[in-house]
C-alpha cells in the first residue's frame, strides 16, 4: 500500500530536528532507520502528519568506552555494533545481539536508538538495556533504562525530544542472548539474556510481556547458589505474556524458563 501524504523535513542538527517537531506538533515522527516506521506507515497503521528525517545527524554516530562506561549514538547502525572491536571489548553482548537483528539490510540501515525509542516488547536491544541499568540520553534529559519502558511502544519522551545517545555499565564477562523465533530474521517470540556482571548474573527477557523483563528472581536465586536449571524456573514468575498468532501465553513462559537455563549455561 502507499502511506497517507505526510510532510518531510531533514535534521542537521538535534536543535533543528527538535525545533521542527515543535513546528510540526504532536502528529511528527522522528525518522532514522525506519525498519519500524515505514512498515507501518505503507499499512496505514501509522499516519504520522509529518517525518523528521535526522539521518544527516553525523554527531549522532559513534560509539566510546568512557572508563566503565559505553557510549553509543543513537544513530549507530546495528552492523557498526556487530562490528565495533569497541563493543566487542567493552559489552560483547551487545554485539551478540546486534548480529542477531533481521537480515544485511536492516542491519546496515537500522539504529540502535531507534530501536529504543520505538520500545517494541519484541526490540532486543531494549532487554539488555534494562537488565544492565543503561541511562538513555535525550536531547533534555537521562532516563534510566527501568523508567523509559512504560508500557507497548510507550515512553515518557515529550513530542520534541531526541534520543541522542544510549550509555551502558562496562561488562564483559560470561554472557550469552538467545532468541526463538520460527524464521532465521524474524522477531523474537521470546528471547532470554545472561550476563555476569560485578559477581552477580543480570537475566533480561524479551516478549513476555508490554515491555522488557528483568528476570530478579532469577538473578536471586543463583545469588543464593541455585544451580542454572533449578534457577531458571523463575523466570516465568509473575509474567503476563500476550497471546499471539506465534504463541499462547503458556508457552511463551515455558520458552522463559527454557531459554533462561540455555542462556545462563551457554554463557561464556
Amino acid at each position: 500500500m502507499i502511506p497517507a501524504a505526510f510532510e518531510y523535513a531533514r535534521a542537521s542538527s538535534v536543535e533543528e530536528a527538535s525545533s521542527l517537531l515543535n513546528r510540526f506538533g504532536e502528529g511528527a515522527k522522528v525518522l532514522a532507520g525506519g525498519h519500524s516506521l515505514v512498515p507501518l506507515m505503507r499499512l496505514r497503521l501509522a499516519q504520522p502528519k509529518a517525518l523528521v528525517d535526522i539521518n544527516g545527524i553525523k554527531d549522532l554516530d559513534y560509539v566510546k568506552a568512557d572508563g566503565s562506561r559505553l557510549r553509543i549514538g543513537a544513530l549507530t547502525r546495528h552492523v557498526t555494533i556487530q562490528r565495533s572491536k569497541v563493543v566487542r571489548d567493552n559489552l560483547p553482548i551487545l554485539a551478540e545481539v546486534a548480529g542477531e537483528i533481521g537480515d544485511n539490510q536492516v542491519r546496515n540501515l537500522g539504529t540502535i536508538g531507534g530501536v529504543v525509542a520505538y520500545a517494541d516488547a519484541a526490540g532486543d536491544y531494549p532487554t539488555i538495556a534494562l537488565m544492565l541499568d543503561a541511562d538513555i540520553v535525550t536531547n533534555q534529559r537521562t532516563i534510566p533504562a527501568e523508567d523509559f519502558f512504560q508500557d507497548l511502544f510507550t515512553t515518557p519522551l515529550a513530542p520534541d525530544e531526541i534520543v541522542t545517545e544510549v550509555v551502558f555499565p562496562v561488562a564483559s564477562g560470561p554472557h550469552k542472548y538467545i532468541k526463538f523465533r520460527r524464521r532465521l530474521f524474524d522477531w523474537a517470540i521470546v528471547g532470554a539474556a545472561a550476563q555476569k556482571l560485578n559477581g552477580g548474573w543480570r537475566i533480561g527477557l524479551t516478549n513476555v510481556g508490554p515491555t522488557p523483563v528483568r528476570a530478579k528472581a532469577v538473578e536471586d536465586a543463583l545469588q543464593k547458589g541455585a544451580k542454572p536449571e533449578e534457577a531458571a524456573e523463575h523466570a516465568s514468575d509473575g509474567l503476563e505474556p500476550a497471546d499471539d498468532l506465534r504463541a499462547n501465553p503458556e508457552y511463551k513462559k515455558h520458552l522463559a524458563r527454557v531459554l533462561t537455563r540455555r542462556a545462563i549455561q551457554q554463557a561464556e
